[in-house]
């Protein structure tokens, strides 16, 4: 009786290995009539040592600030004391930066009049009128593009000083940096 069952066994084996037909592991035979194909087991793995078929990250965008301060009080010559920042990793980084960049320039009552980030900035003044002087307001402005936020602050400007022309002062882009995990 054992033998037979050895027998039987022996005669089965080889058959069970022809499951999955024509298809490489972890997918089954599809189709029929001659048209044939193969697609992926349900809740399979098509490659064993993976263990998973979703991509893994090779690292995430980090957020980039910028910020622009400038002096309320204007200086000798009517100029304003400006510090700028970009590529900083926090809001607050970038604020301290432009602060002291400003202090540094001789400003007294230094403010941020701009932050931003993952994005450009532009300042524009008015240009100098004949005797050498600008007169007027600056503008700040922030645009996803460099041009785009360019454009904004000479628009701006102009329309603030009655249409007079004006100049970009500054501009920059603070935009996010690609991290790798390893």
């Amino acid at each position: 009786m054992i033998k037979f069952f050895l027998a039987a066994a022996l005669l089965i084996a080889p058959f069970s290995a022809l499951a999955e037909g024509r298809c490489p592991p972890g997918q089954y035979p599809v189709g029929g009539q001659g048209v044939g194909g193969c697609a992926p087991i349900p809740g399979g793995s098509s490659s064993p040592s993976t263990g998973s078929s979703a991509p893994v990250p090779a690292g995430k965008w980090e957020t980039r600030w910028g910020a622009i301060a400038e002096d309320k009080k204007p200086a000798t010559g009517g100029l304003m004391a400006t510090g700028v920042s970009v590529s900083q990793k926090s809001k607050r980084a970038a604020e301290a930066a432009a602060i002291d960049g400003c202090v540094r320039r001789g400003g007294s009552k230094c403010e941020i009049r701009l932050s931003y980030h993952d994005q450009c900035a532009a300042i524009a003044d008015p240009s100098p009128r004949s005797g050498g002087k600008a007169a007027g307001n600056s503008i700040v402005a922030s645009a996803e593009t460099l041009d785009e936020a360019q454009s904004l602050a000479l628009k701006e400007c102009a329309s603030v000083n009655d249409g007079g022309a004006c100049e970009v002062a500054y501009s920059a882009c603070s935009m996010s940096e690609f991290r790798a995990y390893r």
